[in-house]
């Protein structure tokens, strides 16, 4: 899904909706009440989030339960892409969906037990590369080919046995001032 209307994109400010979101796009379906505890809030301000959510197609009603008393809430695609950076709101709203999940990322490392098999597999790279606008484009492109090859068929509402749930974070953010007139690119 990908969002450009710069009303949607301020829907995501608020960071129990990022965290509901980070749910519910990665497979999982829930209740009101499974993401009002996720967020920390009551089921009541939680159900006022979802709705607004829901306004702008972010998230949707996914099927109730035999007897109607759940009415589950589910993404309507795999990933959420903010394209209007450029505007005010966009850029707002991706400053505080990467700090929140640099946050979320963050807090999972730290609850890995020191123990865990799966300990030496976390990793983080940060690299500072120099390049034009269309190689940038095209890592982008490159990376989100890698995550989704992994990313296909797998949620966690299915996925084959032995795997674990494994959080990435990847962020492309040019520094500095663009090239001045004339300047090499």
């Amino acid at each position: 899904m990908v969002l450009t209307d710069p009303r949607a994109i301020r829907a995501l400010a608020h960071p129990a909706r990022q965290r509901i979101i980070d749910e519910l796009y990665s497979g999982r379906v829930l209740t009101a009440t499974e993401c009002a505890e996720l967020a920390g809030l009551t089921p009541s301000a939680t159900s006022y989030h979802l709705r607004a959510l829901s306004r702008w197609g972010i998230i949707e009603r996914a099927e109730g339960s035999p007897d109607g008393r759940e009415r589950p809430w589910q993404a309507p695609a795999t990933s959420l892409v903010i394209s209007s950076q450029s505007t005010g709101a966009g850029r707002l709203a991706s400053q505080a969906m990467m700090r929140s999940n640099i946050d979320r990322v963050m807090e999972q490392f730290e609850e890995l037990p020191g123990d865990d098999p799966w300990d030496g597999v976390s990793a983080m790279n940060r690299s500072r590369l120099w390049l034009t606008k269309a190689e940038t484009e095209q890592l982008d492109k490159d990376l989100m080919e890698v995550v989704n090859r992994y990313r296909r068929g797998r949620s966690a509402a299915g996925h084959p046995a032995g795997t674990r749930q494994v959080s990435t974070l990847i962020a492309i953010v040019p520094t500095g001032k663009p090239p001045a007139e004339g300047d090499a690119e």
